[in-house]
């Protein structure tokens, strides 16, 4: 079939709206018509050329919600018609990862997704008879996806897509970070540094896990203000000084849980920092540029603080994207809060723009 696409031809330039072909579903894969597709940081960060891992020519997106329009042979678990949200992180339930609760981390088809291509080591995408590649197994920049069985969580036919597609990433990170990763504890502390998608999703995290205090740390007074609707108790513009100020304010011990959502790597080092001496947990969930590194001096650690890091928030997305999305519905998370802008995919570029100023917290394509 026909479909338009926003291809990523060359890093660095604008994308390409363009028609593409989409080859129909093999066993195990699904043809999903995308409905809604949240602009994420991480297809500007391919785009840039500033990810290792990054390939062109491929079609971004991966923040998808749509409708399942045909399914291969051997699919089960969806059907035409469900509402689903896609999974960059899959979940075959088989793999050593799946059975384990210690990780999100599925092996099933990683190797393949990170080459750009599905299972069996090929592309859907074509043009003019040449592949183009999946980016993170998604591709969701498009009017039509096929995507893997096992990277689909059928979610509440009741759920508005636009709202549901901010868990295929963003939203989904921030939560999981702060329930599944670090695990907080009724009546803590915790600082959030970073008050983007994921850095609100933590703050949201923090408070239905019982947080006494939440403390939101970022630049933007604008951001802080969204903060405090999803339950930061107190918000702080951040300076040199907020490490001081978060040990001095903790009686000089520090906060129980600390969460970095910036990828800025002077950030991840206050996050260590601000983390209490004897069991503070610092959860870095932003994702760093090309070639940085973190530099902890080791006392920090000695004196009982631990870093962890977090990879879509632990989320085991099949089993737990619709437990989240319900979340939503039972209006215990403020999704609305997180949709700044509402764009076409021939505006997806200006998507990035507005990303790049710091304009809003999420522009979502609607298609």
């Amino acid at each position: 079939m026909r479909i338009r696409a926003a291809v990523l031809e060359e890093f660095g330039q604008p994308l390409n709206v363009t028609e593409l072909e989409l080859a129909e579903p093999r066993a195990g894969e699904v043809l999903v018509r995308l409905a809604a597709c949240g602009v994420c940081h991480t297809d500007m960060y391919t785009a840039s050329g500033a990810d290792p891992s990054g390939y062109a020519p491929t079609v971004l997106g991966h923040e998808g919600a749509g409708y399942v329009e045909r399914v291969g042979e051997g699919v089960r678990s969806v059907s035409p018609g469900d509402l689903v949200v896609t999974l960059f992180s899959p979940q075959c339930r088989e793999c050593i990862h799946c059975r384990s609760s210690e990780t999100n981390l599925c092996l099933a088809i990683r190797e393949q997704q990170n080459l750009g291509y599905l299972p069996d080591g090929t592309a859907r995408l074509s043009r003019d008879g040449e592949p183009i590649r999946h980016f993170m197994g998604c591709s969701t920049f498009a009017e039509y996806t096929v995507m893997p069985e096992i990277a689909l969580a059928k979610v509440p036919s009741e759920a508005a897509p636009d709202r549901a597609c901010l868990f295929a990433c963003g939203l989904s990170t921030g939560l999981g970070a702060a329930i599944n990763t670090a695990k907080v504890k009724p009546g803590s502390t915790c600082v959030v540094f970073g008050a983007g998608m994921v850095g609100l999703g933590a703050v949201a995290g923090c408070r239905l896990q019982g947080a006494e205090r939440i403390v939101c740390v970022d630049l933007s007074p604008e951001r802080l203000e969204l903060a405090r609707g999803q339950g930061a108790t107190e918000t702080w513009v951040a300076d040199d000084h907020t490490v001081a100020r978060v040990i001095e304010e903790t009686g000089g011990f520090g906060a129980d849980y600390t969460f970095e959502a910036t990828g800025l790597v002077a950030v991840m080092r206050q996050a260590v920092e601000a983390a209490r001496m004897g069991w503070g947990l610092c959860t870095i969930a932003g994702v760093a540029g090309r070639g940085e590194t973190l530099d902890v001096i080791p006392r920090w650690l000695i004196t009982g603080r631990r870093i962890c890091g977090s990879s879509f928030g632990g989320v085991k997305g099949r089993d737990q994207v619709p437990e989240l999305v319900q979340l939503y519905l039972d209006g215990k998370v403020d999704v609305d809060a997180f949709i700044s802008h509402r764009i076409g995919l021939d505006d997806v570029n200006h998507g990035f723009e507005l990303m790049e100023h710091q304009d809003g917290i999420r522009s979502v394509i609607e298609l």
